[in-house]
């Protein structure tokens, strides 16, 4: 496949989703890679072929005592340079391919071996001050591209109908939006109707969202959608990570920060509010993968400029690739 925005840096896991010594397989533009964190916390990622029968790596395991993966054919041994280790000792030369990573506090990026074009955001590391990791919620591969992907996370007309039965939203105001290069910040309210009790019950979450909330969206195109809100009760964070696996396959994840106000809420609010996350995210899926082929829209709605300022950076970012 063509790769999809070459030299992006792209977030392809957390270091709360890799366990210590278990090889996990990831694809990121058409290629299939291994990551695994040794019990230090080290992350290692190797192409997913053994060069010897091309065995997926993955499906091997990992030795804790010299840090390298076994493939699970023959039980040869590569460590994190893609060497062979065999009786007692490692080759001097690499014959299976490493990934570079660059990992900032336990977000684990990739340039997936191109030059890179822009820096690795520091999004994260600037909104998650003050505020606890509480998890990793709707981790999924959508079917769908990554434009498609893209472009609903700077949809804001689509909560209306998308997420209507679960937040009871009514109305969502843009009061302002600005951008700069491949950053770009929005101020939307939204209000919202009053939630069943049988909804409470059943995602007790919702009891912090309040009838009218103000939030701070803020993005570091191509990979994050960081969602900031306060409540009387919680300062959250949410931040919607996306790369593309194929042409027609993106995976998505959500990093979930939070403060609370009154003590004990964290432990009672954790799961739900991470089963709300990924409730936002299987919706935004269905909708994504229920799309017919894309033609020139007929109807405009508001605050659709912000749409197309994401599709102008990824068009723009595409015609500097062919050329």
């Amino acid at each position: 496949m063509n790769p999809i925005l070459p030299g992006a840096p792209w977030l392809i896991a957390h270091k709360s989703m890799l366990g210590a010594n278990k090889p996990v397989k990831i694809t990121l533009n058409g290629h299939d890679y291994v990551l695994w964190q040794n019990q230090q916390g080290e992350i290692c990622a190797l192409e997913n072929v053994c060069p010897h029968m091309q065995a997926p790596l993955s499906d091997g395991w990992i030795c804790k005592d010299r840090n390298t993966i076994t493939c699970p054919f023959h039980a040869l041994e590569f460590d994190k340079e893609g060497r062979l280790y065999r009786e007692g000792k490692t080759d001097s030369q690499a014959i299976a391919k490493p990934l570079e990573l660059i990992v900032i506090d336990d977000c684990i990026w990739t340039y997936g071996g191109f030059e890179p074009k822009i820096p690795v955001p520091d999004l994260i590391s600037k909104l998650k001050t003050g505020l606890n990791f509480i998890g990793v919620a709707g981790i999924k591969s959508i079917k769908g591209s990554f434009l498609d992907n893209l472009l609903i996370n700077y949809d804001y007309n689509h909560q209306n109908g998308t997420h209507r039965e679960l937040f009871k939203i009514k109305a969502n105001h843009i009061p302002s939006f600005e951008h700069d290069g491949y950053w770009a910040k929005v101020v939307q309210e939204l209000y919202r109707d009053d939630n069943t009790l049988s909804e409470i019950f059943s995602n007790p979450a919702l009891l912090i969202a309040p009838k009218m909330y103000k939030s701070i969206l803020e993005y570091a195109f191509p990979a994050l959608t960081a969602f900031q809100t306060q409540t009387p009760v919680v300062d959250l964070l949410q931040t919607h990570v996306l790369y593309p696996e194929t042409e027609n396959s993106t995976k998505t994840f959500v990093l979930v920060y939070t403060k609370m106000k009154l003590p004990g809420l964290d432990l009672l609010l954790k799961n739900s509010i991470l089963k709300a996350v990924a409730t936002v995210v299987e919706q935004d899926t269905t909708a994504i993968e229920n799309l017919y082929p894309r033609e020139k829209a007929k109807i405009r709605l508001p605050n659709e400029e912000i749409m197309f300022y994401a599709e102008r950076l990824y068009r723009d970012w595409e015609m500097a690739s062919v050329i």
